[in-house]
């Protein structure tokens, strides 16, 4: 195999997926000159109904390789092929997403004729793209998480440059070349797999990047914030150690099947997945006793089959991770509900935990794994202390059938979106998704991602015919 190549291999069986070119220092700036040339020149900027074009063309090619598209996902990144089928659909209504953004929003009237000062004149904005989009993506939603960071980039016709997750490239790589046979011109959208880690910090600290979007981890996003030249703008996308409250009235029976979906679901690999369950003391135990028993009774294995409810873990190093902060738990003092042990091929059982230390690993970090800790409480504002005593703030949730409690967590929780008797997992994509503390920076969704590639930009015009 050539040095230039990426060979990628499935989490699960170590089966060969394919390959995709890796780019040198030379090839990222190359990439980059060409965009940055292409933002430079107005003319060739994509008129709205080209653009409008091409996502309408895009998301039929993918619709129409859906099962396809999703079986390579489900192979590379290791999440079941049911929940990577619902994964390119919702790539396809984000694509769609795009286009009513375009339709809809087109800018506002600023109000003039107020005082002498603005008398005579008029105001209004329109919206141009803010420069080159640099983006920096995970593995664990492949196809989507892209298409979050790439066609709101189109959209706004802003050039965008696109690092997927090592271990999942081919799923931007087929974005990308949809998005060509779909008429996207050269240039517009390139795929980049920098051979180290200074060349990927290079070309987002690159003063010719205008807009930064990233989703990975908390340490390498803010060090590459950290990075960025003056005026760049930015979007961070990192994790949670997200808190449910189960308060002593909820409903288990509604609630218990969602509380382990928002843990289990892909192998507990998403930002904001239940993971600290904060139960009434009056129900802990049932709580925990029948999570475990919903989680022994989920399918862990190939993802490739559409009964498989639980797939592998990305890699090796992540379930030895897990399992040591598992074990550590216990030791400290946990109880060992369900779970607890590594399976074949990189599979981890979904393991319940009963009252961890509050200071293991297991409450303290996101384990990004199928793991969740149940900690009995007996007064709610000594459990919401709890809950918002860690530098991450993301999604929480809430279970009860009283409103005045659900109101009190509402108010409480330290958190940028609340659910009630919900999991934290829950997402639609034209809802606004943002991290605070330690969790991100800036609002993801369409919309809201496509404002920030965006810049207003203000036209006032002075007449002797206004009144």
């Amino acid at each position: 195999m050539m040095e230039n190549t990426k060979v990628v291999f499935s989490p699960f069986d170590g089966s060969l997926v394919g390959h995709a070119n890796t780019s040198s220092e030379a090839e990222v700036e190359k990439a980059l000159s060409v965009a940055y040339e292409i933002f430079r020149d107005r003319k060739q900027w994509l008129s709205k109904p080209k653009r409008i074009e091409i996502l309408k063309r895009t998301a039929e090619l993918i619709n129409e390789r859906k099962v396809a598209i999703a079986t390579q996902a489900a192979r590379e990144g290791g999440k079941p092929l049911k929940d990577s089928i619902t994964e390119v659909e919702r790539g396809i209504d984000g694509i769609h997403s795009c286009i009513e953004v375009l339709r809809s929003d087109a800018g506002s009237v600023i109000p003039m004729g107020l005082n002498a000062t603005s008398s005579g004149r008029v105001a209004f904005t329109q919206y141009e793209p803010i420069g080159v989009v640099a983006a920096v993506s995970a593995f664990n939603h492949p196809f989507n998480l892209i298409i979050h960071q790439v066609i709101p980039a189109i959209a706004v016709s802003a050039p965008v440059i696109v690092k997927p997750a090592g271990n999942t490239p081919l799923s931007c790589k087929v974005l990308l070349d949809i998005l060509a046979e779909s008429g996207l011109p050269t240039g517009w959208a390139q795929m980049v797999l920098p051979t180290d880690n200074q060349i990927t910090t290079n070309l987002v600290s690159d003063p010719r990047i205008g807009f930064f979007t990233f989703i990975g981890s908390a340490a390498v996003g803010w060090m590459l914030r950290s990075k960025l030249a003056p005026g760049t703008r930015c979007a961070l996308e990192h994790g949670g150690v997200a808190p449910v409250i189960i308060a002593a009235d909820a409903d288990l029976d509604d609630a218990l099947p969602r509380v382990a979906r928002g843990g289990f679901w892909h192998a507990g690999q998403a930002c904001v997945g239940v993971q600290r369950i904060f139960c009434h003391s009056s129900i802990a135990e049932e709580v925990a006793e029948r999570l475990g028993r919903l989680g022994d009774a989920m399918v862990v294995g190939d993802p490739c089959e559409m009964t498989t409810d639980i797939g592998p873990l990305i890699s090796e190093r992540e379930v030895h991770r897990v399992a040591q902060w598992v074990d550590d738990a216990i030791a400290g003092g946990a109880e060992l509900v369900s779970g607890g042990r590594t399976l074949k091929n990189n599979c981890y059982a979904p393991t319940v935990l009963l009252n961890p230390h509050i200071t293991s690993d297991v409450m303290q970090k996101e384990i990004f794994g199928p793991v969740v800790a149940v900690y009995a409480f007996d007064d709610l504002d000594a459990a919401l202390e709890l809950a918002n005593a860690l530098p991450f703030a993301f999604q929480a949730a809430v279970f009860t059938q009283n409103l005045d409690i659900a109101m009190h967590c509402y108010q409480n929780f330290d958190a940028t979106a609340v659910m009630i008797n919900e999991n934290t997992l829950f997402r639609v994509d034209w809802m606004p998704f943002a991290g605070a503390r330690l969790s991100g920076h800036g609002v993801g969704g369409i919309s809201y991602t496509m404002e920030e590639m965006q810049i207003k930009k203000m036209m006032v015009w002075r007449s002797k015919a206004i009144q």
